[in-house]
């Protein structure tokens, strides 16, 4: 996985890694944001624009965003609360729109 969003992005979402993409690869949640790692190009065009600082490649995270790395790939490839089946890898975040739930990392984050 390339890229990471931590917990900074919890309950900030601003969006601007969203209009810098150039592949549609960040896909919204109900209170952050999640980089799809098989979409992801590794280009690094979010990073800077993150107004939180929110945004790092996977090995460079922080100790406190650690968990975030796992927590960003389950978002795609694990059911979340109340779909039947994972998000997987549906070619873009434009085509789905905002998923409107998070992982349990994050709605346990307060």
């Amino acid at each position: 996985m390339p890229y990471v969003i931590g917990s900074e992005c919890i309950d900030t979402t601003d969006m601007s890694c969203v209009e810098e993409c150039p592949v549609d690869c960040i896909y919204e949640g109900d209170r952050k944001l999640y980089i799809n790692p098989k979409e992801c190009i590794d280009c690094g065009a979010c990073e800077p624009v993150c107004p939180v600082e929110a945004i790092a490649q996977d090995r460079r995270v922080s100790d406190e965003n650690e968990p975030h790395i796992a927590d960003n790939r389950r978002f795609f490839v694990e059911p979340l609360p109340g779909r039947d089946a994972p998000l997987g890898s549906p070619g873009g975040a434009s085509k789905v729109g905002k998923i409107g739930v998070d992982t349990e990392l994050v709605d346990e984050h307060s």
